[in-house]
């Protein structure tokens, strides 16, 4: 069975346990992430889960801006959300700016595994929110990949469903679990939650 995990905020909440996730502090880059859904006409269902750590896949992912909008949304919530990318790329005089975007850096030829060393990154972490696009393409895929479920398995932490549904112009929050150990019966249920929402180009 799926255990569910509550991601209601409550008005009598406190403001700690509300704010559990990651914050970047910035008034100015809220600013900017709540304009830029604004002018693209997009606006936020923004229940957050209080939970300090969380692996949160994003899908249906169709298009380059859904991260335009991913992004615009984590920074108009004010959540230091981060995604993962290949070493490489955190070079100078690049290194400092992926960063600061939220990046972290992954040697996929490492001894360690990509799963192990994200898993790692969590368990050091006190608080930390990493977004994964599980269907790994734009294109159109019959399966999804697996890492998101095992770094979230491996870690103990929830996996948290965010959704770009371009139909109703929505980014927002969703269905929240945790790993059962179950793949394929937990994919099921992950997948049925998508299955209402549109990407830009649903026919990829």
């Amino acid at each position: 069975m799926v255990r569910p995990v509550d991601i209601t905020r409550s008005p009598d909440a406190p403001t700690d346990e509300i704010r559990s996730l990651p914050q970047r502090g910035s008034g100015v880059l809220q600013w900017l992430g709540t304009f830029v859904l604004k002018i693209m006409r997009w606006r936020i269902d923004n229940t957050l889960p209080s939970i300090p750590k969380a692996v949160v896949i994003v899908a249906p992912h169709t298009s380059n801006w859904d991260f335009v909008l991913g992004l615009a949304a984590a920074l108009a919530l004010d959540v230091d959300a981060h995604w993962i990318g290949k070493h490489t790329i955190f070079r100078w005089p690049f290194g400092r700016l992926m960063r600061w975007l939220g990046g972290i850096p992954v040697n996929r030829q490492a001894t360690s595994g990509f799963v192990e060393q994200v898993v790692e990154r969590f368990n050091q972490s006190d608080q930390l929110v990493l977004g994964i696009a599980p269907e790994g393409t734009r294109r159109k895929v019959q399966r999804w990949k697996s890492g998101f479920y095992h770094i979230a398995a491996g870690a103990k932490i929830p996996i948290v469903c965010a959704y770009l549904d371009y139909q109703s112009r929505v980014v927002g929050l969703g269905l929240n679990l945790m790993p059962t150990g179950n793949f394929e019966t937990d994919l099921a249920v992950i997948q049925d939650f998508y299955a209402p929402y549109k990407g830009k180009r649903s026919s990829d």
